[in-house]
């Protein structure tokens, strides 16, 4: 339970298209004074290292922020998200990479407020050196599922949850919706992205079912993929679910998908979708 550990797979596709879309949904919360919340139920240590042993084993991240870092000619998110990673890289050197905690801590103002949880006992610790202390920040080592519905709703009144677990354990499929329909029954007008990987495709097809057939509306779906779905082990694409997203994204999505498949899938493999499950 418990034994997943990002470092290997920092900077991957799958990051590339969760933090472009984490970014502008941020920027778009911070359109406005008033202070929002940010909730990242499984926050994994923050910040890592691209010389890891971890990363070095898989090289991940060279098919994902890697082929993006000296293109001219990325579109908008992605330049956003590209020279955000840039700050936290010296001299133009990719060596580093921040997870979602410290991409939001990143952007976040001083009336903002961000909770995050993790459960790994190694973890937690890497991502509370990584906070540093910052009084807008409080490290919850919880099991996010049962403890994050007593935030809603947030004193903010505004706010972004992140939804991304490692999908470890099964049941997470059936957790995560459960999850995302409590947490909108108590703050309904909070934006909501969920993660999801997709290893084997009938687990997304019943995911995207279960949403559609809930009380949720103005849902999207964004997903890339790396290769084509297949029976062989391992991630072939991931993809967000967003509930009330900014009304900016979609077009935004549309204008990086496409790129984002063609410079980062595998062989030509490379595929995008973009769906309306919800109406408004």
């Amino acid at each position: 339970m418990l034994s997943y550990r990002h470092s290997y797979h920092a900077g991957n596709y799958a990051d590339v298209l969760k933090h472009s879309v984490l970014i502008h949904i941020l920027e778009y919360l911070k359109n406005k004074d008033k202070p929002f919340c940010y909730v990242d139920t499984h926050a994994g240590a923050g910040l890592y290292s691209l010389r890891s042993e971890q990363a070095i084993k898989t090289n991940e991240y060279q098919q994902g922020i890697g082929a993006l870092w000296q293109q001219d000619d990325l579109p908008a998110a992605v330049v956003a998200y590209r020279d955000l990673i840039k700050s936290f890289n010296s001299a133009g050197k990719l060596a580093f990479y921040p997870g979602s905690p410290l991409i939001a801590l990143h952007l976040m103002r001083q009336q903002d407020r961000l909770f995050l949880y993790e459960l790994h006992n190694t973890e937690i610790k890497i991502l509370a050196a990584a906070i540093k202390k910052d009084k807008r920040v409080t490290l919850l080592h919880q099991d996010a599922f049962k403890d994050c519905l007593r935030l809603m709703p947030p004193q903010q009144r505004r706010g972004l949850v992140l939804i991304d677990p490692s999908y470890e354990m099964k049941t997470d499929y059936q957790q995560v919706v459960e999850t995302l329909i409590q947490l909108h029954k108590r703050f309904a007008t909070g934006t909501y992205a969920l993660w999801y990987p997709v290893v084997e495709r009938q687990r997304i097809n019943e995911l995207e079912q279960k949403i559609t057939a809930s009380q949720l509306s103005n849902v999207q779906l964004f997903e890339l993929g790396q290769v084509a779905d297949s029976d062989q082990l391992g991630m072939k694409a991931s993809g967000l679910i967003v509930v009330n997203p900014p009304w900016t994204l979609k077009t935004a999505m549309q204008q990086t998908l496409p790129y984002l498949a063609k410079q980062l899938g595998i062989g030509g493999q490379g595929s995008y979708r973009i769906k309306q499950l919800k109406a408004e």
